[in-house]
């Protein structure tokens, strides 16, 4: 019996990405996207850069995975148990992760890069968005066990359901906090929730504050006819 073939090669470290990609993320802080260079990520992790060039082909690449590792660090579905409660507390942790200058920056730029580069552009949907698009799937299977969803039989439209949530909670969070700069405060979540579990009629009728009871009859002074 010939011996087991050895793999050639050193295994991936763990805590070796885990450097790089936080180095990658403070760089590009620091630097930004121009003046970002894979040299510049090894010296900071404290590993030579042909380390990088094997497991990481350019920049882009690295940039995109060391934003998934964050979302895949940071972002967990809570389970508070209702819909609303899970979907306002979501968006209130995406807003903070976003208020994060190492998330802010990295996601921002990689965006921009890929606005010209549609390979870029793939893998940010592969390794980012479909992703963190579970956090969908397990909360409409939540929604669904205690009943407040019904269960969709049509396994496409489950799907295209599927993409049009994340869209919308992830557009407008990022939207709020990168373009607008807008604050996402629990007022905010509230009312983002209202309007997506409820539609915009629930938004239009809201009551903007406390209701007061309409004044009575003014009274007259003493004497008066």
């Amino acid at each position: 019996m010939s011996p087991p073939t050895r793999r050639t090669g050193r295994p991936r470290s763990a805590e070796a990405d885990r450097a790089i990609l936080g180095a990658t993320r403070a760089a590009l802080v620091e630097l930004g996207w121009p003046k970002l260079t894979m040299g510049d990520v090894a010296a900071r992790a404290g590993v030579a850069k042909t380390t990088l060039y094997r497991r990481w082909a350019n920049k882009s690449e690295l940039v995109v995975d060391a934003v998934a590792a964050l979302l895949d660090e940071e972002m967990e579905l809570p389970d508070l148990g209702s819909l609303r409660a899970d979907v306002e507390e979501t968006v209130l942790r995406f807003a903070a992760l976003l208020d994060r200058p190492e998330a802010r920056t990295s996601l921002m730029a990689v965006v921009a890069e890929a606005t010209h580069d549609e390979a870029l552009r793939q893998r940010i949907r592969s390794v980012i968005v479909d992703r963190q698009k579970r956090l969908v799937l397990l909360g409409r299977e939540r929604a669904q066990a205690r009943g407040e969803l019904p269960r969709e039989a049509d396994t496409a439209a489950a799907a295209r359901s599927a993409d049009l949530i994340f869209d919308v909670i992830a557009g407008a969070v990022v939207h709020r906090t990168l373009v607008s700069a807008d604050v996402v405060d629990e007022l905010w979540a509230r009312d983002f929730a209202e309007l997506l579990l409820r539609g915009f009629p629930a938004i239009v009728q809201k009551p903007a504050g406390p209701t007061q009871k309409p004044a009575g009859p003014a009274q007259k002074p003493a004497g008066s006819v």
